[in-house]
């Protein structure tokens, strides 16, 4: 009976939130003022946390074919991701995936329902597991592929190209710590988390320089970073004309505002804390 009730009252906030994240997102969105070579401009967050959404607003409507698909991997509870927005507010089909099963239970109660085809599965991916993951895909060319998971990002998105994905737009989270020269990642572990990793909580994902050669190898085009520094933004060239993407002024590198707050220090000063650990350079 407990557990019932606190589900509900669970669920009713969630909603709550859903239904503000949506007034946010409209209000923001409206309010931009946007100029096509600049994506500082398009930015706005309705259930995105760094502008994510109004990035994705613009690259999505200059896309010349679109099949409506998105897959996230990292999705949380669904409400505060990067895909949020398409399944709700645009009624995107997708998939959501999230290694934390009581995460995956409470988006299936609430926001998985916003759109017919979108679903969400319980799944720690690793490099060997994203056959499975192309198993259960609608679509391999999703309009937009989001990898937010903390750790083995890198390996993973190798991993998800190599077996035969390709994204429209791909969105990734880099880590701001490695600076805008180093071209690093973190050696791959099956079972990394990062809260575990290092007590710092700074070893982890990729650097963005490495993210730009990593796409760049398989043809893919970078457009910019958010101003908050988490995110990086790729797209395969051919969806889009080719005027837009050369006058496209894209921010290269931000810092990490979250840990910059954090430890009141550069990303250089804190990259010393972690830079006894082991990297991979890309």
């Amino acid at each position: 009976m407990f557990a019932r009730l606190f589900n509900y009252l669970l669920d009713v906030r969630d909603r709550q939130r859903i239904n503000i994240a949506l007034s946010k997102g409209a209000a923001m969105m409206q309010a931009r003022d946007i100029d096509f070579k600049k994506p500082s401009t398009w930015e706005f967050s309705g259930f995105s946390q760094n502008g994510e959404d109004g990035i994705l607003d613009v690259l999505r409507k200059k896309l010349l074919s679109s099949n409506r698909y998105f897959i996230e991997i990292g999705a949380a509870d669904g409400i505060e991701n990067n895909t949020g927005w398409l399944l709700v507010a645009e009624k995107y089909n997708g998939m959501l995936i999230e290694g934390s099963a009581k995460l995956v239970e409470r988006a299936r109660r609430t926001i998985v329902g916003y759109s017919i085809g979108a679903e969400c599965h319980n799944m720690f991916v690793t490099k060997e597991s994203v056959l499975e993951l192309k198993s259960m895909a609608f679509h391999l060319d999703p309009d937009v592929f989001s990898l937010d998971i903390d750790g083995n990002d890198y390996h993973i998105a190798k991993a998800i190209l190599d077996g035969g994905f390709r994204p429209k737009i791909f969105v990734v989270e880099y880590n701001s710590v490695y600076g805008l020269e180093r071209s690093l990642t973190i050696e791959y572990q099956p079972t990394f988390v990062f809260t575990k990793a290092h007590p710092t909580h700074l070893y982890y994902g990729v650097s963005i320089s490495g993210w730009r050669k990593f796409f760049a190898n398989y043809g893919y085009r970078f457009v910019t970073v958010d101003r908050n520094g988490v995110n990086g933004f790729f797209v395969d060239p051919k969806f889009f004309d080719k005027s837009f993407l050369d006058e496209v002024q894209g921010l290269m590198f931000a810092e990490n505002q979250s840990q910059f707050i954090k430890f009141r220090k550069s990303s250089e000063d804190q990259f010393e804390l972690i830079a006894d650990q082991k990297f991979i350079t890309i």
